[in-house]
């Protein structure tokens, strides 16, 4: 079962920027963009300081991102994601690279906000060059702020040179303690992701992955068809997908059902 680009980012999309952003910042960003932008000076790479709150990007570059077609000078973008860079990327691996942040988020959510900027993201993926062939960079989502309430305000994402450049299957995503270096297990954040439905959602979101149409699952849960309608809406407005069908493959992907 796949997955289309645009719908998997699409969920990342409204995830990020339908969080709660009614509490004030108690911080302002210069301090961020100049931590940032001293990063890049030193490292070469590329870092991408995202603002869910007002839904833009910082691109600071270093000599890295001539690969992607950037300067040296600073810009601004009107969108928290780096379309322009996602796209040079493989579209596989651009799909589970917006996966393992959507499963990154939910951890987040789960450990106590002081403790948020301690875990990263890390994986291989695939930059398309010019002549159409594909070399591997590493990169990284950082959370580096989050307000007082929990939402999560800034994120940084590291683009730099692959020292690995043996071809694999997938992008290796991990999810890192960078004080220990230890790696989070995928079954610790799938089980976070499962409590983003409720156990009667689950259910019928399984059922549904089945091929059950709603009048079936009524039947097989004993229950009234419109709960199960409203069940499936509360599927669809909690996954921040368009219809059940892309909450199936999503959630196939994120590990909270399985077939």
């Amino acid at each position: 079962m796949s997955i289309s680009k645009n719908n998997i980012l699409q969920q990342l999309t409204a995830t990020l920027l339908d969080q709660n952003f009614t509490v004030q910042k108690h911080e302002n960003i210069e301090k961020y963009q100049e931590m940032v932008a001293s990063y890049v000076k030193i490292d070469q790479c590329v870092g991408i300081l995202s603002d869910f709150q007002a839904n833009c990007s910082y691109i600071y570059s270093g000599s890295f991102g001539q690969v992607f077609g950037l300067t040296t000078e600073n810009t601004v973008i009107e969108s928290a994601f780096e379309e322009a860079i996602f796209s040079k990327i493989h579209t596989d691996d651009v799909i589970e690279r917006h996966l393992l942040e959507l499963n990154y988020f939910e951890f987040q959510k789960s450990i106590d906000q002081k403790e948020r900027s301690r875990y990263s993201t890390f994986s291989r993926i695939r930059l398309q060059n010019s002549d159409g062939s594909y070399s591997y960079i590493n990169h990284r989502t950082i959370y580096v702020k989050s307000l007082p309430n929990g939402s999560v305000w800034l994120a940084l994402c590291i683009y730099a040179p692959a020292t690995d450049l043996i071809p694999t299957k997938g992008i290796d995503g991990k999810i890192i303690d960078v004080q220990t270096g230890n790696v989070i297990t995928y079954e610790k954040y799938t089980n976070n992701n499962k409590n983003l439905l409720s156990q009667r959602e689950l259910e019928i979101l399984n059922l549904v992955a089945k091929g059950m149409g709603s009048k079936k699952i009524a039947e097989e849960l004993n229950i009234a068809l419109h709960t199960v309608y409203r069940h499936r809406q509360n599927i669809i407005n909690k996954m921040k997908v368009a219809n059940t069908a892309e909450a199936v493959k999503t959630a196939m992907f994120m590990g909270i059902i399985s077939l």
